[in-house]
């Protein structure tokens, strides 16, 4: 049996391609995974709503971390730990926004928002992750530069062009910290996979760190491996090379 234990994958760019699909090559990698005795889950930027579909296809029943870690599931229904933003921040992101005129998102326990459809209250909800997207280099440089004097902010990113905002120390090596201390497994026994800046830190932590052929290039710096790209099912070959051997 593989001396890892549980694989934790991200999403977007990485177990999905172009078309927000799985390939058939990755869903029978991952039943195999499954059948030989490891867990497997998503640890993913997007909330609970928008993964849980992927999971049941899947046949994902264990834990899962969402937002990019701001969420820590049991299992698809049941929430075992949430960590959410100062509304004060919150406030001043949206006042960034303005300031920048640059799209945004946010995301609280209730809803999605973003710039075309906020009407949000700030201080009626609760926030777990904000988000920006903006292609001008600059821009997005001096964002950063303000977010980090505002202080309190894990700061990463799901592409090049854009910026997402936790809690400090709140990210997806907290999270799947936190689903090996359920199940009673060390980190070491963890393969974190993923593509963006938002994975680094999980990578980093995890008893093998994996990027994808597709990632920017600071993720595949910090990486024990690389494998190939989302389009071409790099995630089943995560699992044939460091699980099924």
């Amino acid at each position: 049996m593989s001396k890892y234990t549980l694989l934790a994958l991200d999403m977007d760019g990485t177990l999905l391609d172009e078309d927000q699909r799985v390939s058939e090559d990755t869903a029978q990698a991952i039943a195999e995974a499954q059948a030989a005795g490891v867990t497997v889950i998503l640890s993913t930027g997007r909330a609970i709503q928008n993964a849980v579909p992927y999971a049941d296809q899947l046949g994902l029943t264990g834990p899962m971390v969402t937002v990019n870690g701001g969420e820590v599931w049991k299992n698809p229904q049941e929430l075992y730990i949430r960590h959410l933003l100062q509304r004060s921040s919150v406030s001043k992101m949206l006042e960034l926004s303005e300031k920048y005129d640059t799209w945004f998102w946010a995301y609280s326990t209730e809803r999605l928002y973003n710039r075309e459809n906020w009407n949000g209250n700030v201080e009626q909800e609760d926030w777990l992750k904000f988000g920006y997207f903006n292609e001008d280099d600059t821009i997005r440089g001096q964002l950063l530069d303000e977010l980090r004097t505002l202080g309190g902010l894990e700061l990463t990113n799901s592409s090049p062009h854009n910026i997402e905002i936790n809690p400090l120390g709140i990210n997806k090596a907290s999270g799947v910290q936190t689903v090996c201390d359920l199940l009673g497994l060390d980190i070491s026994q963890t393969i974190a996979v993923g593509d963006s800046l938002n994975d680094i830190a999980v990578i980093r932590h995890a008893g093998l760190g994996v990027a994808m052929g597709n990632a920017q290039e600071e993720v595949k710096q910090a990486a024990d491996a690389i494998v190939a790209s989302n389009i071409e099912s790099g995630v089943a070959e995560v699992i044939r090379r460091f699980i099924l051997t």
